[in-house]
């Protein structure tokens, strides 16, 4: 069947949307786990703890992140250009899927050691590890609590916050350990203790890089329902069809959409697509929404002439 497209409106309608600064949480994130990573790998040279060690190289992996995130949070709020028509928005999605990545790798990292420690254990000075992993617990959660408002609403600050939990158990696992060892004298509580924390933190942070690779690859944000968007749209008074729908991530905060509407009304008021714009805003959180209008009688007016305008 022939299909005459007849674009009557097409309007994109962009709403302001504000990114929450943190800025000084990042800074002072940073500042406090350069120091301790300083500390950590000291005494844990010093002390001959794999798990003091490993939280040490796991800290320096987080404040690459770090790094990453608060670089990609500024680039995103640097205003669009010619070339880059988005601006730098997308880094934030980059940044996050990277921070993953290296979770990951220090993940494998903390396995492979435990692993030969399980076959080679070596004592500890238990005391020590104890003073400084409870030094890691209050710093990591300190830095964790400075991003708990935006974990939910930004994959970016989510990131950076995981890394700081992730940090927080690592740095209670090992006070576990030391306690065990010193108290008990069993060797394997370090490698034995440092594999159950990898365990607990893989679950995070897969869910981490699953939500980053579905957004870099342009997928409906996790926030928001496909077909209950569809069904609002569907709902429209004078929409007969819908169809090219779109939804993905501009950012790790910011989502668009894109449809084109079949409708019967040839008198649209005024407030037909800014209302619609507002629904998917408000109770969507899609801020940014490219609606195309096209008239029902463009399907058969060139099979019958009489029906054409």
């Amino acid at each position: 069947m022939f299909h005459n497209h007849n674009c009557d409106n097409h309007e994109h309608h962009n709403h302001t949307h504000t990114v929450s600064n943190y800025n000084f949480a990042f800074s002072v994130g940073i500042s406090l786990n350069v120091i301790f990573i300083v500390i950590e790998a000291g005494y844990g040279v010093a002390a001959d703890s794999l798990a003091l060690i490993a939280d040490a190289g796991h800290n320096l992996s987080d404040v690459l992140s770090l790094l990453l995130a608060w670089g990609a949070h500024f680039l995103a709020q640097k205003t669009a250009t010619e070339k880059r028509t988005y601006g730098f928005r997308k880094l934030t999605i980059m940044a996050s899927l990277v921070s993953a990545i290296f979770l990951l790798i220090a993940l494998g990292g903390i396995t492979w050691e435990a692993i030969n420690r399980l076959s080679n254990p070596k004592p500890v000075e238990g005391i020590t590890v104890i003073a400084v992993a409870a030094i890691g617990i209050l710093i990591n959660g300190m830095t964790a609590l400075l991003f708990v408002s935006g974990k939910k609403h930004d994959l970016n600050i989510r990131a950076a916050f995981l890394h700081m939990v992730a940090d927080a158990i690592v740095s209670f696992g090992v006070v576990i350990a030391g306690a065990i060892i010193m108290f008990k004298g069993w060797l394997l509580a370090d490698p034995l203790i440092s594999l159950f924390i990898v365990v607990a933190i893989l679950v995070g942070t897969w869910s981490l890089f699953r939500d980053s690779i579905n957004l870099s690859l342009d997928a409906v944000p996790e926030n928001i329902n496909f077909a209950e968007v569809k069904g609002y749209l569907t709902g429209v008074e004078s929409v007969t069809q819908i169809h090219d729908l779109h939804i993905w991530a501009m950012s790790t905060t910011e989502s668009a959409l894109s449809v084109h509407l079949k409708v019967v009304d040839n008198s649209l008021h005024d407030d037909f697509l800014p209302n619609i714009q507002k629904h998917l805003k408000d109770y969507f959180g899609i801020a940014h929404s490219t609606i195309q209008v096209e008239k029902q009688k463009d399907d058969y007016c060139v099979l019958d002439k009489r029906n054409c305008i």
